[in-house]
């Protein structure tokens, strides 16, 4: 049970954020460290040699609210260097015996925590999680023990970083917004024995009906041995399996379903099972134990088409950023992270680019219960020189780090039906290999040894360099509904659109130029289009063009009318072309200046929604029968 002078779920309302941070590896002690802690700004970034690793801090912020958001209690956006925080942590004395875990969400950007001044974990990377071993944490007496952590975030203004869409200039310009720096997501303990179960890897089956499971350990115990069992909505054991823990790193097992009891996870029917893994010791006795939730689905490709359990499913996705008025990238509470895709199925779409940010776990399991597509995406940009020469883009081996942990963190989430490590990487290519070369070939390698059951897209839109990425697509931003019908087409002749068009056509003003490695036949989408500018209070300035105020792409439409009007011209083509598997509208919501969302910033509605699901909703050439795609 969590210590009440902490606080977890339902013994407080007074910590923020205070639901279980890790749903899809649940064990049933921990400590939310959310709340109050003590803070320091650090400008010169000299706080090590000033000794305050050992000092209480002056100022208060509320984690795990970043100091730029308003939530922090702080709001102060100006650029940060180093940060600190600091805070006295009580363990409970039933932890007594066992290690304590001591987790961090995500910290912005390269974190040094220390626990009793002594450094206990580094980690570089804004967007991933990292757990520091604090090792066993003795009370006086059996009574509870206090252990005092401070936590340093270092986030640099200049220098390759991936930031995602944070800004690098003070102000919010363009689709670049306000920074996130230290920590901003959940930080939370929990006690584990010296030997215990870390998180598994869980890929479905749905060919063979089954679960497979690889469960790596801390430590490999003589006698010891891991079991897992499934059950399902209806309740009860559905399978069960056994297997020795004392030989493998990472032990195996296979748990098969009984077929009345195999129910593919889908859009329309999201079923999740249960799985409950225990290590036992050589008396049987459980020493740790775990409780996962799993989907049975499959992803394949088949030529230009991709698959879900064997079948077309067009891909109605929407581009979401993931930031909030009052939290930036961390939402104020889990109700916000559920209202979000509630908001986007209301308005037709089925799943989500997951938009230069790596979510917070909690988002995935709300997806993966409502049977929410997803694709998951790295926040990459930051990798820019700023030159315009055929070498501007130079992206560091700790992309490939940060996104392989990415990766391992998400892997066994149904909803999850693809990758995309890049986002509009664009460079020329020529007779010279690059760094960005080097990065992109080595994220899509990486990400196909640590996945091997999802498809994976080297870079969306612009520069494709690796070619036998699975998935191919272009991002369009044309306007006229029957230009970008003829833009996007070609497919059948396997000509698509590529970025820039180097077939030609308008629209951009670098067609000579040569960004991607030939379209080789996979299956294809237009991973970003739309974000039509919209702002009703506005609409009767529909001439002016002050992008600093309101943003967005091409003509602000003038009525609401007219959106909707283009909104189903767009969509139309798409939905229309029996080649193209699916698309992603931009985007969800309005995000600071960028007022080109379906929804306002603070989730309001600004349009009829229910006239752009039924345009949404109209049958897809896509998922018509093979062999009926002309009819």
């Amino acid at each position: 049970m969590a210590h009440p002078d902490i606080t977890s779920p339902g013994v407080s309302n007074d910590v923020p954020r205070p639901e279980y941070p890790r749903p899809s590896f649940v064990r049933e002690d921990w400590l939310n460290l959310n709340g109050a802690w003590q803070f320091a700004f650090d400008p010169g970034d000299s706080g090590l040699e000033r000794g305050l690793v050992h000092q209480e801090l002056e100022g208060r912020i509320l984690v795990p609210f970043c100091p730029e958001s308003e939530l922090s209690g702080i709001g102060d956006t100006d650029f940060h260097p180093a940060v600190w925080y600091r805070r006295t942590v009580r363990i409970p004395a039933g932890w007594a015996g066992r290690r304590v875990l001591l987790h961090f969400g995500a910290v912005d950007h390269d974190a040094t925590v220390w626990a009793d001044g002594r450094e206990v974990a580094r980690h570089s990377g804004g967007f991933t999680s990292f757990t520091a071993d604090l090792g066993v944490v003795a009370g006086a007496t059996g009574g509870d023990a206090e252990v005092v952590i401070v936590v340093r975030a270092r986030d640099a203004r200049h220098g390759t970083q991936a930031r995602g869409k944070q800004a690098t200039d003070y102000a919010n310009t363009d689709c670049h917004y306000t920074r996130t720096t230290g920590i901003w997501q959940t930080v939370w303990a929990e006690p584990v024995p010296e030997a215990h179960l870390r998180r598994p890897r869980i890929t479905p089956d749905l060919a063979s009906g089954a679960f497979h499971l690889e469960l790596p350990l801390s430590a490999n115990r003589p006698g010891h041995r891991i079991t897992a069992r499934v059950s399902d909505a209806d309740g009860g054991t559905v399978a069960e399996a056994s297997v020795r823990a004392d030989l493998d790193l990472a032990p195996r097992l296979v748990l098969t379903l009984p077929e009345d009891r195999r129910r593919p996870w889908s859009p329309e029917d999201p079923h999740l099972y249960r799985v409950r893994i225990e290590l036992l010791d050589g008396a049987g006795e459980a020493v740790d134990r775990a409780e996962c939730t799993a989907g049975l689905r499959s992803v394949a490709i088949d030529g230009k088409r991709l698959l879900l359990n064997g079948r077309p499913v067009f891909q109605r996705l929407v581009l979401d950023q993931g930031w909030y008025p009052d939290g930036l990238m961390t939402a104020p509470d889990d109700a916000a992270l559920v209202r979000d895709i509630e908001l986007s199925l209301a308005a037709g779409f089925n799943g989500a680019r997951l938009h230069q940010k790596v979510f917070e776990e909690r988002f995935l399991h709300h997806a993966d219960r409502l049977g929410y597509l997803v694709w998951g995406e790295f926040g990459d940009w930051g990798a820019s020189t700023g030159r315009t020469t055929a070498d501007n883009q130079q992206p560091t081996a700790g992309f490939i780090a940060q996104w392989l942990e990415a990766v391992e963190r998400d892997y066994s989430h149904p909803s999850i039906v693809g990758w995309c490590p890049l986002n509009e990487t664009h460079q020329e290519l020529h007779d010279r290999q690059t760094v960005l070369d080097d990065v992109t070939r080595g994220m899509f390698l990486a990400t196909k040894a640590a996945d091997t059951s999802r498809p994976v897209l080297d870079a969306s839109g612009y520069s494709h360099r690796v070619a036998e990425t699975d998935v191919y697509d272009s991002h369009s931003y044309e306007q006229d509904p029957e230009a970008f019908r003829r833009q996007m087409a070609g497919l059948d002749k396997d000509d698509p659109y590529l970025n820039p068009d180097n077939r030609g056509n308008p629209g951009r003003k670098d067609t000579d130029a040569v960004w991607s490695l030939p379209y080789r036949g996979q299956p294809y989408f237009c991973s970003e289009f739309g974000g039509i500018w919209w702002n009703p209070e506005e609409a009767d300035a529909a001439a002016g063009d002050d992008r600093e105020v309101s943003w967005g792409y091409g003509q602000r439409p003038r009525t609401e009318e007219e959106f909707q009007t283009r909104f189903a011209g767009l969509t139309g083509a798409l939905l229309d072309d029996p080649l193209m598997f699916g698309y992603c509208y931009t985007q969800l919501t309005d995000v600071f200046q960028e007022q080109n969302g379906v929804y306002r910033f603070d989730r309001s509605h600004k349009l009829d929604v229910e006239r752009l699901r039924a345009a949404q909703q109209r049958p897809a050439a896509f998922e018509r029968p093979a062999g009926e795609e002309g009819r």
